[in-house]
């Protein structure tokens, strides 16, 4: 199992890790029910204040320990919703989505609480705001944008009983063809909620964002369809369908979904234009060829959105590198050429470290996953290579190869030799103290 490296941040920047009940700072304490092992809760009752930061430096340090603590919970409950469950329907799309968005928009709180520690170390007389929230309890303690992951859930709550009471104004029964009408009047024309098929923004990429904002990728606005039906007693199922994810209810009548009502079809107005789009695969799909398609399990759907992650922020860490790939480096290694074999810490190209440590992360979070998916390791391994991770990048890629056919693992071996020897050559020079993240 992948653990958070937490503890590499810690030792860098001489930080102690403190649970969130034990953050003695001289003007903060937080309220937390936070569940135990055993199911049971173990209350610890603290009132949310403002943080002035500037009143002592364990003060300033006490947002660096909080965010870091966070990271820890929401992995550990990530890793628990889709690990600790004997059967997959039984693991909850939302709840473990936004674990991952708490960790991420966490690790960045993380980055900003450092800058900020920088400036006033700098700068001590400078006022500086640790912005708390006034209350949190159970197990969405976790905080998220301000809120907590439990109004986060009720928000969806809130989206099905709107399609209740869109059902009722029509006076209508429960037939399946009137219910996704409903969803869909209340999700596209009520709330306003827009598919944006290219990655571009990770706001479109993540749960609360999307319910926030209306603007989310295909994958993201059909877990919220998922949801909402789920919470109205229907279930939806999906597959991947080349770079679509599609999604339709489980009803022996699919043929009632390719009906054209309006100019669109149910299956359409789900799907978005994708389906009526005569380049896309899913454009050629009908009642018939659905049946052949395979569905997608809830960990599908959670690797599908872990995976757009990697690739989003991988694109974005690497904006500056035009071409680069992540296996961009086993090119010059393995062609034998003496030059261009030659490699060197000082030739890894730069990228921008908070977009790598979040790619870094999805990627941990996928390998939890996906344990025995040897092409992931490698992906996983690459990136810590960018991050100058050598040894850690050393380890995985010695297991990839261990598991990949043989041809890449004749592909791998040159490079790993050559990161043993990086390896050895980082060991060599002293540790440099310093204020600002470096990606751990």
């Amino acid at each position: 199992m992948i653990n958070l490296d937490l503890q590499n941040m810690q030792s860098l920047f001489h930080l102690p890790i403190p649970s969130l009940a034990a953050c003695d700072c001289p003007s903060l304490s937080l309220r937390f029910d936070r569940l135990g092992w055993n199911g049971k809760k173990k209350k610890k009752a603290y009132r949310s204040l403002p943080l002035m930061a500037s009143s002592s430096s364990q003060t300033r340090d006490c947002g660096v320990d909080f965010d870091l603590e966070v990271m820890k919970l929401a992995r550990e409950n990530f890793t628990r919703e889709i690990s600790f469950r004997s059967k997959d329907k039984d693991i909850s799309l939302a709840k473990a989505l936004l674990f991952v968005a708490a960790e991420d928009e966490a690790f960045m709180s993380f980055n900003r609480n450092m800058d900020a520690r920088s400036i006033l170390n700098e700068r001590r007389d400078a006022p500086f705001t640790f912005d708390t929230n006034s209350e949190r309890n159970g197990l969405e303690a976790i905080p998220l944008a301000g809120k907590s992951i439990s109004w986060w859930l009720n928000e969806l709550d809130v989206i099905a009983k709107e399609v209740e009471v869109e059902l009722v104004s029509r006076d209508i029964g429960c037939h399946l063809a009137e219910v996704l009408e409903a969803v869909n009047v209340v999700l596209f024309q009520s709330r306003g909620f827009k598919r944006h098929p290219l990655l571009v923004d990770s706001k479109f990429s993540y749960l609360h964002t999307v319910l926030n904002s209306g603007n989310g990728s295909a994958i993201m606005l059909s877990v919220i369809y998922i949801e909402v039906c789920r919470r109205l007693g229907l279930t939806i199922v999906g597959s991947r369908v080349g770079e679509e994810f599609l999604i339709w209810p489980q009803t022996g009548n699919l043929e009632e979904l390719f009906k054209v009502s309006s100019g669109h079809s149910l299956f359409a107005t789900v799907n978005g234009r994708c389906v009526e789009d005569p380049r896309s695969k899913a454009f050629d799909l009908d009642s018939e060829s659905l049946l052949g398609l395979d569905i997608a399990t809830n960990r599908d759907i959670i690797g599908i959105t872990l995976a757009n992650l990697i690739r989003l922020y991988w694109k974005r860490a690497s904006r500056m590198n035009h071409g680069l790939m992540l296996t961009s480096p086993l090119r010059p290694v393995f062609s034998g050429d003496e030059k261009s074999s030659n490699m060197d810490g000082s030739k890894v190209p730069l990228l921008r470290p908070q977009d790598l440590r979040l790619a870094i992360m999805a990627c941990e979070r996928l390998l939890i996953l996906q344990p025995h998916n040897w092409a992931l390791r490698k992906d996983h391994g690459m990136l810590l290579f960018y991050s100058r991770r050598y040894g850690e990048a050393v380890q995985e890629l010695s297991i990839c190869m261990a598991f990949a056919p043989e041809e890449e693992a004749e592909v791998l071996e040159p490079f790993v030799e050559k990161l043993h020897l990086l390896r050895l050559e980082s060991s060599w020079k002293p540790m440099e103290k310093t204020s600002r993240l470096a990606v751990p």
